[in-house]
């Protein structure tokens, strides 16, 4: 496996090199390692013209743990859970609205319930795990961190703001954010449970042709005592 550039990855198939879009923006150094076993899907139909690549890069061995890099996962399973009532405090918000734009963002979710604050929720997906801790971000985020601004300024205002941590792989046993490569992200973090924004993290369990929505696991916020 090779990867030539940010969103490219060379494959080889059957002793046939196939190149691979691959939609995680985050440096994934760890994963996308020469001799690693890759799987790829075909691009979708109708989508196939338009693209320079015919298939997509959709989950990374790494060890005895299979990780999925397709970042249409964890909103996908997130959506998923709040419909089916998997994630504690949010099961009676009925009503889910996608890509909500607040201030200067667009937030994933807004979810809305009778007689209750309505709820902003920003999904991250987790791909890095050293020493079974899940670290969020892989490479410095300026957006991520404006996403937490704005839910601590949702919070502040009245509304109920949450984030979620999606960690795309099933060895990790907690969650934190990745001071040493982020430290605005770990300082925007901590800001942000400050102002009352809830912080959850789950697990997902990843086979080559299925991801699940796993349990959750704590979060440490370094210097954060709820």
């Amino acid at each position: 496996m090779a990867r030539p550039n940010r969103f490219l990855g060379v494959v080889s198939v059957d002793g046939v090199e196939i190149e691979a879009h691959i939609a995680d923006p985050g440096r994934l150094e760890e994963l996308l390692v020469p001799g690693r076993r890759a799987w790829v899907s075909p691009a979708p139909e109708g989508a196939q013209s338009r693209r320079k690549t015919q298939f997509d890069m959709v989950a990374v061995e790494s060890g005895q743990t299979i990780v999925s890099v397709d970042t249409q996962v964890p909103n996908r399973l997130a959506l998923l859970g709040l419909r089916e009532g998997a994630f504690e405090g949010l099961q009676e918000y009925r009503e889910i609205a996608r890509e909500w734009r607040y201030g200067k963002s667009r937030i994933d979710f807004r979810l809305s319930g009778d007689q209750l604050p309505d709820c902003l929720l920003e999904v991250k997906s987790v791909t890095l795990v050293e020493d079974g801790r899940a670290l969020f971000p892989d490479a410095p985020t300026t957006r991520g961190a404006r996403h937490l601004g704005e839910l601590a300024s949702a919070s502040r205002s009245g509304l109920r703001a949450e984030v979620l941590f999606l960690v795309q792989r099933d060895d990790a046993r907690e969650c934190a954010p990745n001071v040493r490569t982020d430290p605005e992200f770990a300082e925007a973090l901590y800001l942000t449970a400050a102002a009352g924004v809830g912080v959850r993290a789950h697990i997902c369990h990843v086979t080559p042709g299925r991801v699940c929505l796993g349990p959750p696991i704590p979060v440490d916020i370094p210097g954060w005592a709820p």
